[in-house]
């Protein structure tokens, strides 16, 4: 079973444009509302891929059936820890060039009584997990450092998935053995500090987790594709070239391949080759809709991997 575990669930409203006219009217095309979170998209990423999947984390009162009702229709069986209020929403803004622009809220206040909760919880339910993931922003009243209470309270001999911003992926690996993270390039930059411009300065860059203890590390390239190391070994696999409708959730689509593989005790090429199919699948869909099986299969039929070193 992968655990899934989202501190900061969102209602994604996807707008479409013809174009963003900053300081200007604009005129919607078409709207479109989703109830997500990166954490809880690994979990229907895993379930879409035939795997046991729960999901746990923070959830709001106000929309958790919406949620609830989401899961459900996935096969995704959820444990959360519910909190008073209303669940954040996100706005993604896509123009007809593709261009995304993200405007994220943080979510509401949630206190130290319910985050002890969820590590609690966590510790309960990581007992019968394989994989645990965590991914995502937190709230507000909830600091950076939660992520490593969230991989302290983690069953020891789980092997341990962190998607998320630096000072998050930092308090994490400060707290235990991390098995898997995956950044993309800005946030591969912003970790190793310096910019990243080939294939050669990404496996480079990588060094600097495999350097702080993680065991591999899982860099979505976009429209490039990804590259799967641990430090010493490399692989390459670019995307095939498709349609792109939206890209988010495409690397929580790598993310949920990526465990399903690791999980199934596959080799890193095959299980690259199911990430790249997953992450290129998703950016079909529209607005934050993941991949769907068919579509995944038809792309991963297509695709290759090559070894960098």
């Amino acid at each position: 079973m992968i655990l899934s575990i989202c501190p900061n669930p969102s209602i994604d409203c996807t707008i479409e444009l013809d174009s963003l006219n900053v300081g200007r009217l604009n005129r919607i095309d078409s709207k479109m509302e989703s109830y997500s979170g990166k954490a809880l998209n690994v979990a229907i990423g895993v379930a879409r891929l035939s795997l046991e999947s729960l999901a746990t984390g923070f959830m709001f009162d106000n929309h958790s059936k919406m949620f609830e009702h989401v899961l459900d229709k996935e096969g995704v069986k959820y444990d959360f820890v519910y909190n008073q209020g209303n669940t954040r929403t996100n706005y993604k803004i896509i123009d007809k060039k593709s261009m995304l622009t993200e405007i994220n809220d943080r979510g509401e206040n949630v206190g130290e009584d319910k985050q002890a909760e969820l590590v609690k919880k966590v510790q309960e339910l990581s007992k019968d997990a394989d994989m645990a993931v965590v991914s995502g922003s937190v709230p507000r009243g909830v600091s950076s450092d939660y992520y490593g209470k969230l991989v302290s309270a983690i069953k020891q001999g789980v092997k341990i998935v962190i998607d998320a911003e630096k000072e998050g992926t930092l308090s994490a690996i400060g707290a235990g053995k991390i098995f898997m993270v995956k950044p993309n390039l800005n946030e591969l930059e912003n970790f190793c500090g310096k910019k990243v411009r080939t294939k050669k300065d990404i496996v480079e860059a990588i060094k600097k987790y495999v350097d702080l203890g993680v065991e591999n590390v899982l860099v979505s390239m976009g429209t490039e594709g990804a590259i799967l190391s641990d430090g010493k070994t490399s692989y390459y696999c670019k995307s095939a070239s498709v349609a792109v409708n939206s890209t988010v959730g495409a690397g929580d689509s790598m993310v949920a391949a990526a465990c399903v593989g690791f999980s199934k005790g596959y080799g890193y090429e095959e299980i690259l080759k199911m990430a790249v199919a997953a992450g290129t699948a998703a950016v079909t869909t529209s607005g934050t809709n993941l991949f769907y099986y068919d579509k995944y299969k038809e792309i991963y039929n297509k695709i290759f991997v090559e070894k960098l070193n």
